[in-house]
């Protein structure tokens, strides 16, 4: 992981690959964007005249715009990174912690294959070290665990060390912040590397080793059900939806409690199949080779688990892992198979591609017995979820509308795109069987819609959820933008240890 410091010396004190600063949309031209000492410092070395320079050199200021450009002498780097933060901010006013975030990003991408950055770019006070801290080292993260014995990666590893220029370093707050940023970061590059994982590396007992082995460093409780355990407890989803494979399921459960009895409990469960060949209902072409990262939600909340533990927040958080893989065989469940679930209900399968509601039903059932004062799910669900809100933006589901729209809210607080979906009482007419209690797919129209419904059927009385859709922005196929990259994205982690901090600050309660 790229390390982090912070630093109050001037920019021609720090010796480091390259000094990056931020570049503003001015009226006439670019500007150097106010409210960095250090980058007024940057601007000095070239005498006033570093806007002109990158202007000549065609830059602009627009978000995340990259520009290098040789330093002069006065400075200990070599080269100048400016990476545009769009139109400066209102006078008085801090730059959006997502556009910082995002620059910050796309500047520590550009400097793939250094050893040393120092940013300069305007932090505004200690909640701007957030932002700046958490997109220079998400940018940096580079997934390499799989390259061959010929691969050096010495062009483009990712960038070893940032140091922040901060005028205000020494102060509590500020290192706080730090801190804070480096576990987040760490966690949600521990969710892109499982999800990067390819899936002969990761079947589910292999994932539940490797919680076990994290959990037990930072003091994380475990339980790993086997298919035995499962077989003898009636978790037929999850039996169902592995019975075609050679590898079994599990389901695990990770357990930060620091106060059992007096804080609040966030529950949160996580769809994780391994790999998702749809089954006897068969992917078509084209549509298996991501199929890794359908376990992303795992991902995220076995990472979210970590992060609370790692922070110290005082909230009971319990991490439920519906680990399987759906492959097609002999033994594999039909299409028209009925399956009794944990909870007792029986569920007639139309499609066997429909699988990750089938294993997040057996643990939401299971997380319930708990009695939670939230619980929160996590699946790269359905493709209708993509098609309506595309590739970026995960929704948000619910059988509490004030619930729904608080993780809404976290969500945006955390820097990710959601959006809050209903979910209609006609669509559950759908997903009714005449051989069974439910089918496990409805009509096609509102797809995402009516997979929450289902989910909704199997969440305890009284227990306020939320159903988190992210089948759009887990895996990114494209080209990496801001602190995004290629492949796995950590998508929800940030949204989920964002709401275990407002739970440990008591806005859970109702």
């Amino acid at each position: 992981m790229t390390a982090l410091t912070l630093s109050n010396l001037a920019a021609t004190a720090v010796p480091a690959d390259a000094v990056v600063i931020g570049l503003a949309k001015g009226e006439s031209g670019p500007v150097i964007a106010p409210g960095s000492p250090a980058a007024a410092s940057v601007d000095a070395a070239f005498d006033g005249g570093l806007a002109a320079a990158l202007s000549t050199l065609g830059a602009k200021g627009d978000e995340e715009e990259i520009t290098r450009l040789p330093a002069p002498d006065g400075l200990p780097v070599p080269l100048v990174v400016a990476v545009g933060l769009g139109a400066a901010p209102e006078s008085g006013a801090d730059y959006r912690a997502e556009t910082l975030r995002r620059a910050a990003g796309a500047a520590a991408r550009a400097l793939a294959g250094s050893e040393h950055a120092a940013f300069a770019l305007p932090v505004g006070g200690a909640a701007g070290i957030a932002p700046v801290a958490e997109g220079a080292l998400l940018g940096a993260y580079a997934f390499t665990a799989f390259r061959g014995r010929g691969f050096s990666g010495a062009d483009s590893g990712p960038l070893s060390r940032v140091t922040l220029l901060d005028a205000d370093a020494g102060d509590e707050a500020h290192a706080v912040a730090a801190e804070r940023a480096l576990v987040l970061a760490e966690e949600v590059a521990r969710a892109r590397d499982l999800v990067n994982t390819p899936p002969n590396a990761l079947n589910p007992a292999g994932f539940a080793a490797l919680v076990e082995t994290a959990a037990a460093e930072y003091g994380v409780e475990t339980l790993v059900l086997d298919e035995q355990e499962l077989t003898a407890g009636g978790y037929g989803g999850l039996l169902g939806v592995g019975q075609g494979s050679a590898s079994p399921p599990r389901l695990v459960r990770v357990g930060y409690a620091p106060d059992p009895e007096g804080a609040p409990t966030l529950a949160l469960v996580g769809k994780g199949i391994t790999y998702d060949s749809g089954g006897i209902s068969l992917k078509p072409a084209g549509h298996n080779e991501t199929m890794k990262c359908d376990m992303a939600g795992a991902a995220a909340v076995f990472a979210t688990v970590l992060a609370a533990a790692r922070l110290g927040l005082r909230v009971n958080v319990t991490g439920w892992l519906a680990l399987a893989e759906n492959m097609p065989s002999g033994s594999a469940v039909r299409p028209g198979d009925v399956l009794t679930m944990y909870s007792g209900k029986t569920v007639e399968v139309l499609n066997t591609d429909a699988e990750g509601r089938l294993v997040m039903a057996d643990a939401l059932t299971r997380a319930g017995e708990e009695s939670p004062d939230a619980l929160v799910d996590v699946a790269t669900l359905t493709g209708a979820m993509v098609l309506a809100l595309g590739k970026r933006t995960f929704g948000v589901l619910g059988n509490d509308d004030a619930f729904r729209d608080l993780v809404h809210e976290t969500a945006g607080q955390a820097g990710e795109q959601s959006w809050p979906l209903p979910m209609p009482a006609e669509l559950a007419e759908g997903l009714k069987s005449p051989v069974a209690d439910l089918a496990n797919v409805g009509e096609r129209m509102g797809g995402g819609l009516s997979a929450g419904l289902f989910l909704k059927e199997f969440v305890a009385d009284g227990v306020r959820w939320a159903h988190l859709d992210i089948a759009g922005p887990a895996f990114n196929e494209g080209g990496p933008f801001g602190y995004t990259p290629k492949g796995g994205t950590g998508s929800a982690v940030r949204t989920l240890v964002r709401l275990a901090e407002r739970a440990a600050g008591g806005e859970l309660a109702g």
